[in-house]
């Protein structure tokens, strides 16, 4: 549970370094012209969007291993008698109610 959650805060870590280490650079501008609407149209629109280039820094996640002291648990095992419900089933097409009267 503990080794789980080391790797996903050093995931998590390693994402946000590699957001704050982008290197974004504008390759285009860009624009938007709207058409412009009456009962008939007018213009007709245009739509050209901005290129970016983008650059992600090289991330690198690795392990290691280091000796650490951890406490051992030992279990120890013991037989014992128990009583536990034991449940019967006839089905009714074989039941005779007189038989189940004289058990009891």
């Amino acid at each position: 549970m503990r080794k789980t959650a080391f790797v996903i805060a050093g995931l998590a870590a390693a994402a946000s370094i590699a957001l704050v280490g982008c290197d974004v650079q504008k390759t285009q501008e860009g624009h938007v012209q709207m058409p412009k609407y009456e009962v008939s149209k007018t213009q007709e629109g245009d739509v050209k969007l901005p290129k970016y280039d983008v650059d992600a820094p090289k991330v690198d996640v690795t392990t290691t291993q280091k000796d650490i002291t951890v406490p051992k648990v030992e279990v120890q095992k013991e037989e014992k008698t128990v009583t536990l419900p034991k449940v019967e089933i006839t089905p009714a097409k074989d039941r005779d109610d007189k038989k189940v009267a004289e058990k009891k």
